[in-house]
């Protein structure tokens, strides 16, 4: 059984959100082309509350970008996006949403960051997720969305060590990328890890 993920396709990372992706709606079309291949498809929503300390206004002197120590974890700092309630943290108007059987969100907690759509950033807590694919009998996903280099890279990687045979389309993604070769860099540490990478073209 295969299973479509999509990774936090909300509002706030496409452009002119709070954390925009450049060209990041450009993901929206090729995830509603690709879900008709699947019968399971679950999404992942970032959804944090307002005192979220991964949020550079929630630090006094901190600057967006600045790396701090979080719950023993280095911790980049964000500006404010994805907050509970807000229009932000919707996912995007074109999405088609009709056929997502169930939303796992992620960093609820205030005090630990989750790019992960599986766990936080320390393993400390499941979002449900891996539960949810097993009990459906999944044995391979397919991870698409935003943002290549933190919440796709993640996810990937958590779908790997916990057992799934696990795809990323490149196409499908879009990278933050603070640093130029970020985008490729998340590329090549997914493919390390077994992770398969294929072109949409091939899929």
């Amino acid at each position: 059984m295969e299973a479509l993920i999509l990774v936090d396709i909300q509002n706030d990372f496409l452009p002119g959100g709070a954390l925009a992706v450049a060209n990041g709606d450009a993901v929206v079309p090729v995830a509603n082309q690709l879900q008709p291949h699947f019968d399971l498809i679950v999404a992942t929503q970032d959804f944090h509350p307002k005192n979220h300390l991964s949020f550079a206004a929630n630090h006094s002197g901190k600057q967006i970008g600045d790396i701090i120590q979080l719950n023993g974890l280095d911790q980049v700092l964000w500006p404010n996006h994805c907050v509970q309630g807000s229009a932000g943290a919707e996912f995007a108007s074109d999405l088609q949403m009709e056929k997502v059987a169930e939303v796992f969100p992620k960093g609820t907690n205030p005090k630990i960051d989750s790019y992960s759509g599986f766990f936080d950033n320390g393993h400390r807590k499941a979002t449900g997720l891996g539960d949810y694919l097993k009990e459906h009998g999944v044995n391979r996903v397919f991870v698409v969305g935003l943002a290549t280099d933190y919440c796709v890279k993640f996810t990937a990687l958590d779908a790997k060590k916990l057992g799934f045979d696990t795809t990323v389309i490149p196409e499908a993604t879009r990278a933050v990328n603070l640093q130029p070769q970020d985008f490729e860099k998340a590329i090549n540490e997914m493919a390390a890890a077994g992770v398969k990478i294929i072109s949409l073209k091939d899929f």
